[in-house]
C-alpha cells in the first residue's frame, strides 16, 4: 500500500499533549499490523534540544543513531517499541542550515532563496523521507507549537501543499482544548471554533478533530463543534483526564480514533488492534496495591519534564514489580550531609540523576556517600555514576582532592576525565559521546543478572569519563568495573557486589525503557528496593513532609 501521511496539530494553547495523541495513534495502528512510525518537526531555530536548558525545554532525548531528539520522541519509543533515529525529529535550524548548505553549494542556479518553494520544500522532502525510506505504511507528523505562533507558518504551509500533493493519502488531526469555566459550570466551544478558523485560514481543513478536555463533552456539544468546523460529526473525538497516559490509547480506540483514519485513508482492516500485552501491563498498574518509594536526586527535579525518561522507566519496573510507585523528587542543592539521613531514611531506593555542570554536584556526593554506608539500593546513570567513582575515591581510596576535569580541571586525581578525542573541540552542540554503543557485561554480576546476558547495547550522552588510570586502585578497594566498551574499554559500569544494589551506568538505560520492553536494569534496581522494604519493615509517613516534591502514579 501507498504510505499514508497523518499531520497532528494544535491549537488554543501548548501542552495539550499531541505527543501523546500521536504515540497512542500510532500504538493502535501498530497494533493492527500497520508499519508506523511518528516525527516531530519543532518549531526553534536551534540545531536540536542539546544545547537547551533543562528549564527551556524539558529533557534531551537521544535516539540510537546519536541524534539529540525532543523529549516526545520518548513518548512515541515507549508507545510504539519501535526505535526512532535522527529522521524523526527536525526543527525550523534544521531546515534553515540544510537550506543555506544548498544555496552555498550553488545548488539553486543562482535563484533567490525564499520561504516558498525552498523553506518548504525542505520540509516537505523530510515529512516523505521515512515514507520514501522507512517502508512505512503510516508515517505520523507532529507539528509542535500551537495554531497562531509565527515560528510554526513554514510548517503548515508544507502542511497545506502536501494535503494537496498527496490527496486521500494524508488527513489532519486537530488537537484543541475545549476549557470548563467554573464560575459559569460550562463547557466553552468557541476557542476550538477559534482554533479551527486560524487552521482553516492557512488553507487547511482538520479532518478530525480531538478535544481535550477535564469534563465530559455531551454528544450535542461535539455535533455543534462538527457544524461550526465543517468536520463529520463522528470525527469529532474527545480527550478527557485520564489516570495515566498509558490509557490514551484505549480511551481514542473506545472513541474509534484508529477506525476513522483508517475509513478515511481508504486502508482495509478487519478485526481489532491485538492490545493484550497493553492490556496487561495496565491491569497489573491497577491491580497494584503495595507501593515502592524511590528517591530521585538531582538539580531540576522542579521541573515535571526534566527526568521524564527516569520517571517512566521507574514507573514501568514499579508496574512489572506488582507495585505503585511513590516517586520523591529531592533537590541536589538543599540535600547535605547534615540533613541526608532525615531526607533519605524513608526511602527504598535510590537514583542519581545525569546532568552537567558544578550545581548541586555536593548534594549528590552527599546522597551517594549515605546511601553506600546504609547499604540502600541506589541507581547512578551517567553523572550519577560518576559521582558515585568520585565519592569512593574520596571516602574509600583516601584521594580526597578526587574529582571530575568538569568540576575541577587541576584535580590530582582525576578520576573522571575527559575523552581523549574531546580535548580538541571548543563547539557546542554535537560534540559528545552520543546514540548506542555495545557493553560487554561481566558474568556474574549484578548487571549481568539484570541483563541475563553479557552484551547490551544503550545510548550515551556524555562527554567525560572513568579514568583507566585509577582502574586497579578500585577493583583492589571493592568498586569493580563490570561494563566496558568491546572497542575502546570504556568503563561503562561500576557497582559493589558486597552491597544489596550500588550499580552506576555511564550510559542512560531510561532511554530505552517501553511499556512492553522495560529496562532490565530499572526493573532490577526496583525489585531490590521493594525487598529492601520487605526486609525491613519501611514506613515513608514520617518522610513525607521532608520532600520538596512527590509524584504518585
Amino acid at each position: 500500500m501507498e504510505t499514508k501521511y497523518i499531520f497532528v496539530t494544535g491549537g488554543v494553547v501548548s501542552s495539550l499533549g499531541k505527543g501523546i495523541i500521536s504515540s497512542s495513534l500510532a500504538c493502535l495502528l501498530k497494533a493492527r499490523g500497520f508499519r508506523v512510525t511518528i516525527q516531530k518537526f519543532d518549531p526553534y531555530i536551534n540545531i536540536d534540544p542539546g544545547t537547551l536548558n533543562p528549564y527551556e525545554h524539558g529533557e534531551c532525548y537521544v535516539t540510537v543513531d546519536g541524534h539529540e531528539a525532543d523529549l516526545d520522541l520518548g513518548h512515541y519509543e515507549r508507545f510504539t517499541n519501535v526505535r526512532t533515529t535522527r529522521a524523526n525529529n527536525v526543527t525550523t535550524g534544521r531546515i534553515y542550515q540544510s537550506v543555506i548548505d544548498k544555496e552555498r553549494r550553488g545548488d539553486y542556479l543562482g535563484k533567490t532563496v525564499q520561504i516558498i518553494p525552498h523553506i518548504t520544500d525542505e520540509i516537505k522532502r523530510n515529512v516523505k523521507l521515512l515514507g520514501n525510506t522507512g517502508n512505512y505504511d503510516f508515517v505520523i507528523t507532529e507539528i509542535g507549537g500551537t495554531v497562531g505562533d509565527i515560528e510554526s507558518l513554514p510548517f503548515l504551509e508544507s502542511v497545506r501543499q502536501l494535503r494537496w500533493e498527496l490527496g486521500r493519502d494524508a488527513l489532519c488531526i486537530h488537537l484543541t482544548y475545549v476549557p470548563y469555566i467554573h464560575a459559569a459550570k460550562e463547557l466553552k466551544t468557541k476557542p476550538t471554533q477559534h482554533s479551527v478558523k486560524q487552521l482553516q485560514q492557512l488553507g487547511i481543513q482538520p479532518d478530525i478533530l480531538v478535544l481535550r478536555t477535564e469534563h465530559d463533552v455531551p454528544a450535542e456539544m461535539r455535533r455543534k463543534i462538527a457544524q461550526f468546523c465543517n468536520v463529520a460529526p463522528d470525527a469529532v473525538v474527545q480527550s478527557p483526564d485520564v489516570p495515566t497516559i498509558y490509557e490514551v490509547p484505549l480511551t481514542m480506540h473506545a472513541q474509534h480514533l484508529d477506525d476513522i483514519v483508517l475509513r478515511m485513508t481508504g486502508t482495509p482492516a478487519d478485526g481489532q488492534p491485538r492490545m493484550g500485552a497493553w492490556i496487561n501491563f495496565l491491569d497489573k498498574m491497577n491491580a497494584a496495591e503495595e507501593t515502592v518509594t524511590i528517591g530521585l536526586v538531582g538539580k531540576y527535579v522542579e521541573l515535571q519534564d526534566a527526568y521524564k525518561s527516569i520517571n517512566e522507566a521507574l514507573f514501568h519496573a514499579a508496574v512489572y514489580n506488582d507495585r505503585k510507585l511513590d516517586l520523591r523528587f529531592i533537590h541536589s542543592e538543599k540535600l547535605h550531609s547534615g540533613n541526608a539521613d532525615d531526607m533519605l531514611a524513608g526511602l527504598d531506593g535510590v537514583v542519581v540523576a545525569p546532568g552537567f555542570g558544578q550545581r548541586g554536584i555536593d548534594g549528590k556526593f552527599a546522597a551517594l556517600k549515605w546511601c553506600r554506608e546504609h547499604d540502600v539500593p541506589t541507581f547512578g546513570i551517567c553523572l550519577g555514576m560518576q559521582c558515585m567513582v568520585i565519592e569512593f575515591a574520596r571516602n574509600v581510596l583516601g584521594l580526597t582532592d578526587a574529582n571530575s576535569t568538569e568540576m575541577d580541571p587541576r584535580t590530582p586525581h582525576n578520576v573522571i576525565d575527559l575523552m581523549e578525542e574531546q580535548k580538541s573541540i571548543s563547539n557546542m552542540g554535537g560534540t559528545m559521546r552520543l546514540g548506542a554503543y555495545d557493553c560487554d557485561v561481566r558474568d556474574g554480576s549484578r548487571a549481568a543478572q539484570a541483563y541475563g546476558t553479557t552484551r547490551v547495547s544503550e545510548r550515551h550522552r556524555h562527554r567525560f569519563e572513568f579514568n583507566n588510570d585509577y582502574r586497579d586502585r578500585f577493583e583492589s578497594a571493592g568498586m569493580q568495573c563490570t561494563g566496558e566498551n568491546p572497542s575502546s574499554h570504556l568503563v561503562e559500569i561500576v557497582e559493589l557486589p558486597d552491597h544489596r544494589w550500588f550499580v552506576g551506568t555511564q550510559y542512560h538505560p531510561e532511554y530505552s525503557s517501553t511499556v512492553e520492553s522495560p529496562s532490565p536494569l530499572f526493573v532490577d534496581f526496583v525489585r531490590a528496593a521493594v525487598e529492601y522494604h520487605s526486609e525491613h519493615g519501611r514506613t515513608t509517613e514520617r518522610s513525607k513532609s521532608l520532600f520538596g516534591f512527590n509524584t504518585l502514579k
